[in-house]
C-alpha cells in the first residue's frame, strides 16, 4: 500500500461505490473506509427496477448485506446521508452539516433524473430511478390501467414492457423523430423500437408533451398537436444528469455540457487525491479513441474497482479503458450493444431487422467500432473482443462472416 494517510471515503453507495470498497479490501487496504449513501437502502441493483421488480412478486436485488459491509469489509456505512460540499484545502467533505476528513476520496454519486419543468405534479406521475420510485410505480400498475411512459429510451422501453406484461394499456411517448438515436443510432434504434408495436404498445414519435390532464390525480397527457393520451399512471424517463451540484465551487472540474466530472485516464479529478467512477465521469477512453461518459452497469462496476486501485496504490496506477457494453430486456427479448454508435456506417449483417433476431455492425473509418444484437447473446461478446483488438472492418466480417441472405446497409449514423 502507498503512504496514504486518512480514510478512504467513497461518496455514493450504489454499484460503483460498492465495487470500490470491495476492491480496496480485496487488494489488501487495511485503513479506514467510509461509504456514504444518500438513500436509506443498502446498495442495490438498479437495472431490475424497470424490469423484474415492476413485475409483482420480485424482491429488491440488494448487492450486499449490512453484516458483509460493516463486519466483513469493516466499512463505516453512512446511509441516508447526503454530501453537500467538498473542501479540497482542508481535505474534508460536508455530510449533513458535519465534516468528514479524507485521505483519498472517490466520488461515485451517479445521476439523477432529468425533469420536465413545464409539467405540474399530479398524483400518479412518477420518475423511475430509485427503489422507492419503483415501489410507488409498481403499486399503481395493474391489469387494465392506462399507462403513459414519456421517453422511449431504455428505462422507458423497459417500463413499457413491464407494464404491458402486467396487463396495462401502454402508450410510449418519444419527443425525437426516432428513438435511442444517441445510444444505437437512428437505423438500429428504429429496428429495436419496432418491438413495441409488435407487442401491442403504441409508440408515438415527435411527441411534444405540453401538460397533464386532471385535478389532483393524472387522467391524461396532453400533446402539442392537441391529442390527449388517457393515463391513470405516467412514468417520466427522459434521461439523467450527473449528480454533481454539490461539487460546484470545490475546484473539481465539471463538464460544461452536462456537469459530469472531468477525469484523466487514471480517473483522477482536477483536485489532488480525489477520484471518480461511474455515471458521473467523463474520461478519455483510449481503446475507443474518444472521451466518454457512460451510463451502464458494466462500466460502473469495472470503473469503481479500477478507480479504487488507482487511488490507493498510485505507484502502480494504470489507465482505465473499456469497450462499452450494455443490455436491455423488452418483451422477453434481449437487446445488447458493445462499442459506440458514433459511426460512419451501420449495416445489418445477420438476421432480419423487422424480426426478433439480428446483428448490426458499426464502422468508423476502416475499423469496427460497434455491434448491436437482438437475441444473439453468444455473438455479441465476440464482437466486443474484436473492437478491443481494433480489428479492421473487413477482417471482422471475415472472422465472423455474415449469415443473412443479404447484408442490409443502414447508411451513416448520427
Amino acid at each position: 500500500m502507498s503512504g496514504n494517510r486518512g480514510a478512504f471515503v467513497v461518496v455514493g453507495a450504489s454499484l460503483a461505490g460498492l465495487r470500490a470498497v470491495e476492491a480496496a479490501r480485496a487488494e489488501g487496504y487495511k485503513g479506514r473506509i467510509v461509504l456514504i449513501g444518500a438513500e436509506p437502502h443498502l446498495p442495490y441493483d438498479r437495472p431490475p427496477l424497470s424490469k423484474d421488480y415492476l413485475l409483482a412478486g420480485a424482491a429488491p436485488d440488494f448487492l450486499s448485506t449490512e453484516t458483509e459491509l460493516r463486519e466483513v469489509l469493516d466499512v463505516d456505512l453512512r446511509l441516508s446521508s447526503t454530501a453537500t460540499a467538498l473542501n479540497a484545502d482542508d481535505r474534508t467533505i460536508t455530510v449533513d452539516g458535519a465534516e468528514i476528513p479524507y485521505g483519498k476520496l472517490l466520488i461515485a454519486t451517479g445521476a439523477t433524473p432529468r425533469r420536465l419543468p413545464q409539467l405540474a405534479p399530479l398524483r400518479g406521475v412518477h420518475e423511475l430511478r430509485t427503489l422507492d420510485d419503483a415501489e410507488r410505480v409498481r403499486k399503481e400498475i395493474s391489469a387494465g390501467c392506462r399507462v403513459a411512459v414519456i421517453g422511449a429510451g431504455f428505462i422507458g422501453a423497459e417500463t413499457a414492457s413491464s407494464a404491458k406484461h402486467r396487463g396495462a394499456d401502454v402508450v410510449l411517448l418519444e419527443a425525437a423523430e426516432a428513438p435511442l438515436v444517441r445510444a444505437l443510432g437512428e437505423t438500429v434504434g428504429s429496428a429495436a423500437s419496432a418491438l413495441h408495436e409488435r407487442n401491442g404498445v403504441r409508440l408515438v414519435l415527435s411527441a411534444r408533451v405540453e401538460g397533464f390532464v386532471g385535478q389532483d390525480a393524472v387522467r391524461g397527457v396532453r400533446l402539442a398537436d392537441g391529442e390527449v393520451v388517457p393515463a391513470d399512471v405516467v412514468v417520466i424517463g427522459v434521461g439523467v444528469a450527473p449528480a454533481t451540484k454539490w461539487l460546484e465551487g470545490s475546484g473539481v472540474e465539471l463538464h460544461p455540457g452536462d456537469g459530469g466530472i472531468q477525469c484523466d485516464p487514471m480517473l483522477r479529478t482536477s483536485v489532488p487525491d480525489v477520484y471518480a467512477a461511474g455515471d458521473v465521469v467523463h474520461w478519455p477512453n483510449a481503446i475507443m479513441d474518444s472521451t466518454m461518459r457512460l451510463e451502464n452497469w458494466t462500466n460502473a462496476a469495472e470503473m469503481g474497482r479500477h478507480a479504487a486501485r488507482n487511488a490507493l496504490w498510485p505507484e502502480t496506477e494504470v489507465p482505465y479503458s473499456t469497450v462499452p457494453y450494455f443490455w436491455s430486456d423488452w418483451y422477453g427479448q434481449r437487446l445488447q450493444f458493445v462499442g459506440t454508435a458514433d459511426a460512419d456506417h451501420v449495416e445489418f449483417v445477420s438476421g432480419d431487422p423487422k424480426a426478433d433476431r439480428w446483428v448490426a455492425l458499426y464502422r468508423q473509418g476502416g475499423r469496427l467500432v460497434g455491434a448491436a444484437a437482438l437475441n444473439e447473446r453468444r455473438k455479441i461478446m465476440k464482437y466486443r473482443r474484436m473492437i478491443a483488438e481494433r480489428l479492421p472492418w473487413e477482417e471482422a466480417l471475415t472472422r465472423f462472416p455474415p449469415d443473412s441472405p443479404g447484408r442490409i446497409a443502414g447508411g451513416s449514423t448520427p
